[in-house]
């Protein structure tokens, strides 16, 4: 299996990979600067998918089982510097004549340690830029890395394989982690016009001092997953107990902002906060702002269903019950499409004159 193809399997397997890892990066980057970086972004899956196409080129192509059990190939070489000696006995290279030079380049007792070598290369250039690692983190994180490589190898892919289809090299570890350190050393000129990454993380932290409309989302997506995580413990516990139920839901919602100086566990994870016109911290109105949210989005839209439940007359009913649904559903779709894509104020912000204020300094 040639690395072109290999690298196409790693472009196969990217979007599920970076999907996975989009949650995670989202809050982080909420959590830390208030905003996200284009630029840091693609940076970052940059990174995440060098990763994935390394990892792919080591463990790639898959033999078949059967093929591993017959195998009887020494599993480790543990001579440094195996490949200089193999180079220099096996190759067509001689020192004394010239025309040799090119020719042994081409052979695989040259291209094959080169190849180890620029693997890592890309790391320690991440490393440096990215992470702002020093020279000796450079070296430790980059055998760590090959190390995993190698003993991903040695035990067969984490024993799935009855023993390592590929040798366990002590070269490679040695070539790796040299291909990390060239990396750190190249890092500068190659990242020369591309901005520092505290410029980049200043920006979005200065363009995070707003609450933007996707970071409110996130917000309230936190908020969810942890009151129906904390809901669904109460509901096993106290066998399905809907009063408290209720009552937790009051709390988390209601009573709990008040004692977090505005915000609800997801915001102030996030660093927002609620304010008054006057940018002060109001209990009074931050109450009103969340019974004034309850009766617009639950109260008023459950109690015109159940008004219309009521209504004697079959045809009016059904007629009457399908045109309010719909109201309702138009309403919760402009006001999630205006919370999602704006950071305009609500109308219960408005009526409760308070706002989400942006807390990263």
């Amino acid at each position: 299996m040639g690395y072109l193809t290999v690298i196409k399997y790693a472009t196969f397997i990217f979007p599920l990979v970076a999907f996975l890892f989009t949650i995670p990066f989202i809050i982080r980057e909420y959590h830390k600067y208030g905003s996200i970086s284009p630029l840091k972004s693609i940076i970052t899956y940059l990174f995440i998918y060098y990763l994935l196409c390394a990892y792919f080129l080591v463990i790639l192509p898959l033999p078949k089982m059967s093929e591993v059990a017959k195998m009887t190939s020494p599993r480790m070489q543990l001579i440094p510097f195996d490949f200089a000696f193999d180079f220099l006995k096996h190759s067509s290279f001689d020192i004394t004549t010239t025309s040799t030079y090119l020719k042994a380049l081409k052979e695989s007792y040259f291209y094959v340690p080169a190849f180890n070598v620029l693997l890592m290369l890309p790391f320690g250039i991440f490393l440096r830029y990215y992470f702002k690692c020093n020279k000796k983190q450079v070296l430790l994180f980059s055998f760590l890395l090959s190390l995993f490589f190698e003993l991903t190898q040695l035990t067969g892919l984490y024993f799935i394989y009855p023993r390592g289809y590929r040798l366990f090299d002590v070269d490679d570890l040695i070539l790796n982690t040299l291909g990390g350190l060239l990396g750190y050393y190249l890092s500068k000129p190659i990242t020369y016009f591309v901005p520092k990454i505290d410029e980049i993380n200043q920006k979005a932290k200065e363009k995070g001092k707003v609450v933007s409309g996707l970071r409110r989302s996130v917000a309230f997506l936190l908020d969810i997953t942890l009151f129906i995580t904390i809901e669904s413990i109460i509901i096993i516990l106290t066998q399905n107990n809907v009063y408290l139920q209720t009552i937790f839901a009051l709390f988390y919602y209601l009573l709990l902002p008040l004692f977090l100086t505005g915000s609800t566990p997801g915001q102030r994870f996030l660093n927002i906060t609620v304010k008054d016109e006057k940018n002060e911290y109001n209990k009074s109105k931050l109450f009103l702002r969340k019974l004034i949210a309850l009766a617009i989005y639950i109260i008023i839209p459950t109690s015109l269903c159940y008004m219309i439940f009521y209504i004697q007359n079959s045809p009016v009913r059904e007629l009457l019950g399908v045109f309010v649904i719909g109201l309702i559903l138009v309403f919760y779709l402009i006001s999630t499409i205006k919370y999602i894509f704006t950071n305009k104020e609500m109308l219960y912000e408005k009526i409760s004159k308070t706002k989400l204020i942006s807390t990263i300094c």
